[in-house]
């Protein structure tokens, strides 16, 4: 059923210029409005006191960054229970992540927030500044409330609306630490990580996905045709853990492989965050890395992988040029992180130099189809961490059935590493602490799984400075395990997390 409160932002936009050439004073605010609460219902009635006119714009769902179980309503439930609100006279859906462009759009005379963005630094995506800019723009003026604050995360998390017993039971342990227990010292905890020094090793990798439409079986062979639609490049491997930590740390570089012809380098160069320095080693007789994967562009399926390597070992005279590069960087830098995908670039006597050299070294030495059977963990035994899938534990060992702590306990005793954490998918994740032989389980948080490709990275890039930094281990593993939630919704490393919106999501599951 049609309400008349609810229009589009044209229509709305039209309406306000209507009444603002009556002389009515039109009150503008903007949120997510997801679990309607008295501080809402309040908030709305001082506002309208402000002026005549009462509009209200909506976050659409795709820009919610609550966390990966939010909204729990969506926005046409959302609008609807405000629509129900007497003090409320017209809702819209807004068409971008913030309000400036609504602000811009509706003119209104007074844009209305509650008190808590008095304090504009506690807003960590800058939206609150922009906001107050805009409306100044359009001749309007930003006003706050003074009602008591109430917190629809709060009442999610406490109700578990979006949350299982195993995440409620996890986040309540970290609630209870005193040294992340509030926004301003998640945010001070975020923050800490701009001044790390960062160096990152690995195969840089051209993930190609090619959407395809499938035509059904070969006329002639038992074959399966498929229709190509589109081509999209991501960038991968190591240069994805660079791009996704370049919103963390300030100081970034990159030490990597590609091609002796340098085919993908302005790709490369073009889609490398600018904060990150790079150092490539041409390797000869051997092209940049591609993946190239065929998709169903309907429902996102792989249907066929087929890479482009030669993961043959550098040869001597680059070997012993790659191994300066490194041990000449690692002095300059406060950690070290590596992806080893086992494609050639990084021999044993490189990773035994690496570990030996570096203060902090962080490990993922991926098996994929290309090294199976011929790559081990073992070659960086006593990094500081290390993190594995389930199932590349369990072939490190051989061990279809034995209980996973005990082979997460065998892999700290074999490499000698002060962390090693072990992802199970859906189960989410454990970390032993060698130092007191315990094992702490971080659930999964994601609820939309896109792609799994870079997850493994994106989670070891989080986890490493953090851990680094001396900061809580639960918090640690929260931090992490939500920029793999990030990073899943998405196909390959098509988007790089962004530290507001990380830092937004840890907050709203800590309230």
């Amino acid at each position: 059923m049609k309400n008349n409160k609810i229009l589009n932002l044209p229509k709305l936009a039209r309406k306000i210029e209507k009444l603002k050439k009556n002389n009515k004073t039109v009150v503008h605010c903007h949120g997510v409005f997801d679990v309607l609460h008295i501080g809402h219902i309040k908030h709305f009635s001082s506002a309208k006191k402000l002026g005549d006119i009462l509009v209200v714009t909506v976050t659409p769902d795709q820009y919610v960054n609550k966390g990966p179980n939010r909204p729990v309503f969506s926005l046409e439930l959302r609008m609807q229970f405000l629509a129900a609100i007497k003090d409320i006279d017209f809702i819209a859906a807004n068409t971008s992540p913030n309000a400036t462009s609504a602000i811009q759009g509706l003119k209104p005379s007074i844009y209305c927030k509650g008190k808590d963005y008095k304090k504009n630094n506690l807003d960590v995506t800058g939206g609150i500044k922009k906001e107050i800019k805009f409306i100044k723009k359009v001749g309007g003026k930003i006003a706050y409330t003074d009602d008591e604050l109430f917190s629809s995360s709060k009442i999610i998390n406490q109700s578990a609306y979006n949350l299982s017993e195993d995440q409620q039971k996890f986040l309540n342990k970290i609630k209870i630490n005193k040294s992340v227990n509030n926004n301003e010292k998640i945010i001070k905890t975020i923050k800490s990580f701009e001044k790390l020094n960062i160096l990152i090793i690995g195969e840089t990798i051209i993930d190609e996905y090619v959407f395809c439409e499938a035509l059904g079986k070969s006329g002639k062979e038992p074959v399966l045709v498929l229709k190509d639609r589109n081509t999209e490049k991501y960038l991968g491997g190591a240069a994805a853990i660079a791009n996704n930590l370049s919103s963390f740390c300030k100081k970034i570089t990159l030490i990597s492989g590609i091609g002796e012809k340098k085919e993908h380098e302005k790709f490369i160069n073009q889609n490398l965050k600018k904060n990150i320095k790079k150092i490539f080693l041409l390797k000869e007789k051997s092209g940049t890395i591609v993946k190239k994967r065929f998709i169903d562009f309907i429902n996102k399926t792989k249907v066929l992988g087929v890479y482009s390597i030669d993961d043959q070992p550098l040869i001597k005279k680059q070997q012993i040029k790659f191994d300066h590069l490194i041990k000449n960087a690692i002095k300059k830098h406060d950690m070290v992180i590596v992806s080893d995908y086992g494609h050639g670039l990084i021999t044993e006597k490189t990773a035994r130099l690496i570990v030996k050299k570096s203060k902090f070294i962080a490990v993922n030495a991926q098996l994929n189809a290309a090294n199976i059977g011929y790559h081990t963990l073992s070659k960086y035994k006593g990094a500081n961490l290390v993190i594995i899938n389930e199932n590349e534990l369990r072939h490190e060992f051989r061990n279809k059935l034995e209980n996973l702590n005990n082979l997460i306990q065998k892999l700290s005793e074999k490499l000698k590493s002060k962390y090693i954490t072990v992802t199970s998918g859906d189960d989410g994740a454990k970390i032993h602490i060698r130092s007191t032989k315990e094992i702490i389980k971080c659930p999964a948080f994601a609820n939309t799984v896109t792609d799994k490709i870079g997850t493994g990275d994106t989670m070891l890039a989080l986890l490493a400075i953090s851990i680094f930094n001396k900061i809580d281990v639960r918090f640690s593993m929260l931090l992490s395990a939500l920029a793999a939630a990030e990073n899943i919704k998405y196909m390959a490393n098509s988007k790089s997390l962004e530290k507001s919106g990380i830092i937004k999501t840890i907050q709203s599951y800590l309230k």
